[in-house]
This record gives structure tokens, sequence and C-alpha cells, in this order.
């Protein structure tokens, strides 16, 4: 029970500030023109600030552990091309089998994930979890590029791709906070203060815009693919992570953070991308609507089992 009682202290109060961002979104308090441009805030400094801060404040022994990088980027890649394979199999039209694929591969990690990590250890340096964003980040944009450029009939261009990955304002920042730490640059205290403020806006506004940018409205058609995209990407792909990185002998916050880059809700972007690459845009909005209402259940129950296992 106690373990019951601490899962739903931790993944509750996420949730309950994304409904309250849905909430001032259906009583018009937040228009979605405003959400957008918050949003772009959040990514371009909130979120850099804190990536910045949570590892220059991280010590260099945390981090010489690389079993969980390439455990992530391997997996990534081994869900991809086994989502190549399979998807193009059980669904024939090639805009809805783009959409589904990065439905099902890319996570919103930055936005869901590190706030969730930094909920189950409190306490705790989760300095892992900040940096495995530069892993995580580039590989999703990448995959994400190329899977709808080829469902689509296009070429990706891996000039834009790299463009978009060394302009990324959370590999800047992650990339910053490892250049402070290795390097051993003093941060003056008169720069902390505001440093430290900054990047205790990015959690909270995140999850309320999160919240804001659901529409319920835009679903509904999709019934088959959506059922395949909730499964895939909220209970067989995290617990096949989980599993493996357990039995690998990971625990604690590279456990947890393995859990989320693989079982967090689908990348909000990942909507607004597929529409302007020329995949199925209702699909894709579709998928994000519901991988996140349905993220509240099977978050909470991996927590309670990890935490029950004395795994996390």
């Amino acid at each position: 029970m106690e373990n019951f009682i601490l899962s739903l202290e931790i993944v509750l109060p996420l949730f309950i500030v994304m409904a309250v961002g849905y909430a001032c979104k259906r009583m018009k308090l937040v228009t979605e023109a405003l959400a957008k441009q918050m949003n772009g805030l959040v990514f371009r400094v909130f979120l850099p600030v804190l990536l910045c801060k949570n590892i220059y404040t991280s010590s260099l022994e945390s981090l010489i552990n690389p079993g969980v990088f390439i455990f992530a980027a391997v997996g990534i890649l081994v869900m991809f091309f086994l989502l190549m394979a399979v998807v193009p199999r059980i669904e024939p039209d090639k805009r809805k089998c783009g959409a589904m694929i990065q439905a099902m591969f890319r996570s919103n990690y930055a936005y869901f994930g590190i706030p969730l990590v930094q909920a189950i250890f409190p306490q705790s340096d989760t300095s892992v979890a900040s940096l495995l964003v530069v892993i995580v980040v580039p590989l999703f944009n990448v995959l994400a590029v190329v899977v709808l450029e080829m469902f689509r009939g296009g070429k990706a261009d891996p000039r834009q791709i790299i463009k978009k990955i060394l302009t990324n304002p959370l590999i800047i920042g992650s990339l910053a906070g490892l250049i402070i730490l290795i390097t051993g640059i003093r941060i003056p205290s008169i720069l902390q203060k505001p440093i430290d403020d900054l990047g205790k806006v990015a959690t909270p506004l995140a999850l309320f815009l999160l919240g804001a940018s659901i529409d319920f409205s835009k679903t509904g058609a999709h019934v088959r693919q959506l059922s395949l995209c909730v499964l895939a990407k909220l209970v067989v792909f995290p617990l096949a992570a989980v599993l493996a990185g357990a039995l690998m002998g990971m625990r604690g916050v590279e456990l947890a953070s393995l859990l989320i880059i693989f079982g967090a809700p689908t990348a909000v972007n990942s909507a607004v991308m597929a529409q302007q690459m020329g995949s199925d845009g209702d699909l894709a909005t579709e998928a994000v609507v519901f991988t996140t209402a349905f993220s509240a259940l099977t978050v909470f129950l991996f927590v309670f089992a990890l935490k029950s296992l004395a795994l996390i």
C-alpha cells in the first residue's frame, strides 16, 4: 500500500498540472496561439537552462558509466527498424504508416520525462536523465525526418537534419552544461539565482502547456491505428526496455530514465512535423492526444511496479 500511495504522489501531481492546462484551454484562458508561443519559450529558454544546470551541478562520477547511453541509442534504433519492418505490413496507406511509426517511437522525453524522473528522485542526482537528451533528442529528430520523408515518397536532406540538430536549444543547453562540468568553469554567484529561477519555471510550465495542447475534438476516425500506437508506445516498448535494462543491472535513475524514453507519450511536435511533411496530420494529432491521456495510467502502473520491486 505504501508503494501505491508513493507512486500516486509521484505521478498524479504531474497530471494535475497538465489537467489545469487543459482546463484553461477549454475555458479560453489560454489560446492556441498563446500556448504555441509559450511552448517556444519553454523549448528555447527554460528547458535548455534547466538541462544545463542539472548537468553542470552534477558530479563527473555520475556520468562515467556509458551503459545507459549506449542502451538508449541502440534501443531506439532497434525499435525504429522493427517498426519500419512491421508497420507497412499492417497498414497499406503510406501516409498513415509514417504517422504511426513516428507516434510509436518518438517520446515526449524532455517535456514529460525529465520532470517525472526528478519527481521520482527529488533528492538525488538526476543529471543522467538530463544528459540523455544529447542522445535521445537528435536520434528522435533524425529518425522522424527519415520516416516521414520515406513514407511520402520524398528524400531526406542530410544538411537540414544536421542543421536542426546543431541548432536544437535542448542539445545546446545540454552540451553547455557538459562543457562547464568537464572544464570546471565556475558560474559567478550573481548568476546562480537567476539560473535557478529560470530552471524552476521549465517543469511546471512545460507540463501546463502539454495539457493545453490536448484537443479531444480532433479525435475519432482511426480506432485501429490508434489502438496499435497506444499499445506499442505505452506498453510493449517500455516493458521490453525496462525488462532488458533491469536484466543488465540498471537501477534507480538510469532505469527510470529508460522507462520514460520508451514509455512517455508521443512528442507533441510530432503532429506538427507530420502535417508539414505530408503525412497524416490528423492521425498524428490523435496519437499525441491518446498516448498522453492513457499515459496517466500506464506510467503510474510502471512506477508502482518498479517501486514495489525496489528497482527504482
